[in-house]
């Protein structure tokens, strides 16, 4: 559904009408024009866990499994980063003839690379190597390493910021999930008193939303008379209470207008529609948690063109057990962030030429192996010790650098808490966050860093 027509239909709004999951009443329809350097920006958080030696060092299996030769080295992450591909044993391809993972690599989607098209920074410090703390400080610019999982931030998140200080509605602000697992429901807002529910963005998890539980519960959903349909309400209000599994079975409290409530009825209609006819924008590899997810995070672009979407990936957590499955869901996570960006310039008029994406990982991986050996006897890595606090970041797009790498291995420059201000300097807002006073001195964007 175009989203014009989506405007069209919004006049005819179902007073009492529900809608899933995690959307709820209320906020401003009015947004303000901000003087940054980009309309919309996309930020992506990367993939959940990413090894520099397989990302930016490019070493392939030679740092991890100890094959040695230049064959067992090279770039696996096509779109984003410039460098030529490993030349042997490639798994992390596909298989055409057969359906399965293999050694035809995903083409290319981007004529150019994010890194040839903006700005690099390959060597970025981390604050911290849980999933749940990375991602907290990725979306506050604050490190909480003591905060545990089950918790909203302490600090404002930057939804909370563009909200507040651009007034935006709550539909142009999205957190596209890939679960609902650690607690990633929780971070669309904090618990900070000055900001909070009212200024938080919508929650979505494709997984949840258009899997099993929705089918059930969602798919036939429509607006419910408060009087004469509870039933149908309080199943859906179930639904939700289980399926979130918050504190004292709060799910949430995000304002939007009964307009708003009434466009995000519509768009998940048109979604179980285009999932029936197999239209989702999915990238034309779509075999992961992390590609479906993408896909959807395209449709919500297109359908609202949001200020701000926040992505975020995790398959390659599976390097904890399987190296090579890692390989794989790292080489389809950058297919991913090719996708995103391809189909935004060609698909989304709106906002191409006036987006800016940033893409960071949460923390990296060990530097030495665990005992867990794959289907190929190669050694599996966790995430504890200091080469897990090495990272990079990039950025692309509007009045950004191209073809700029800044720091390397021996001159780390960057830190995984800039991307709140570099995401508040491409829309404008940075002085009001930093006169807001929760970011901690000495971290700036990463234009600074430059």
């Amino acid at each position: 559904m175009e989203r014009r027509e989506f405007i069209k239909k919004a006049g005819i709004v179902a007073a009492g009408s529900i809608v899933a999951p995690y959307i709820l009443p209320s906020g401003s329809l009015f947004a303000k024009t901000t003087a940054g350097a980009a309309e919309h920006v996309v930020f992506v958080l990367f993939a959940g866990g990413v090894r520099q030696q397989e990302s930016v060092l490019q070493r392939y299996l030679s740092d991890s499994q100890g094959l040695v030769g230049s064959a067992y080295e090279g770039n696996i992450m096509f779109n984003m980063l410039n460098g030529g591909s490993p030349s042997d044993k490639i798994v992390f391809g596909t298989d055409p003839s057969i359906g399965l993972p293999g050694t035809v690599p995903i083409p290319k989607i981007l004529s150019s690379t994010l890194q040839s098209q903006g700005t690099f920074f390959p060597e970025v410090a981390a604050q911290g190597v849980g999933h749940y703390t990375g991602l907290n400080t990725l979306l506050t610019g604050v490190s909480t390493i003591t905060q545990g999982l089950r918790q909203k931030p302490m600090y404002p998140t930057i939804f909370e910021y563009a909200r507040k200080y651009l007034d935006l509605p709550a539909t142009k602000t999205w957190f596209v999930g890939n679960g609902i697992g650690n607690s990633i429901p929780l971070l669309n807002y904090s618990d900070h008193p000055d900001f909070g529910a009212k200024y938080g963005a919508n929650f979505f998890a494709p997984s949840v939303t258009f899997g099993a539980q929705g089918e059930t519960y969602i798919r036939d959903a429509k607006p419910y008379h408060p009087e004469e349909e509870l039933s149908p309400m309080y199943k859906l209000q179930g639904f939700l209470n289980n399926t979130f599994a918050l504190e004292q079975g709060i799910i949430g409290g995000v304002h939007n207008t009964e307009e708003e409530k009434y466009l995000i009825k519509l768009f998940i209609k048109d979604m179980f529609a285009k999932k029936d006819a197999g239209t989702i924008a999915f990238p034309s590899v779509n075999d992961n948690g992390d590609l479906t997810t993408v896909g959807y995070g395209c449709e919500v672009m297109k359908a609202f063109t949001p200020t701000l979407t926040v992505i975020n990936l995790s398959a390659v957590d599976g390097c904890h057990s399987n190296f090579t499955g890692y390989l794989k869901s790292l080489h389809r996570a950058d297919h991913a962030v090719g996708h995103i960006w391809n189909y935004i310039q060609t698909q989304i008029p709106t906002m191409s030429g006036k987006t800016a994406i940033i893409a960071c990982p949460e923390h990296g991986r060990n530097l030495m192996g665990n005992s867990i050996l794959d289907q190929n006897d190669w050694k599996a890595y966790d995430h504890s010790d200091v080469n897990s606090t090495r990272v990079f970041s990039m950025m692309a797009g509007p009045s950004i650098p191209s073809n700029l790498s800044v720091g390397s291995a021996g001159t780390p420059i960057g830190d995984i808490r800039d991307c709140v201000l570099t995401v508040a300097e491409l829309l404008g807002i940075k002085s009001q966050i930093q006169a807001a006073g929760y970011i901690p001195s000495g971290i700036v964007s990463l234009f600074d860093r430059i």
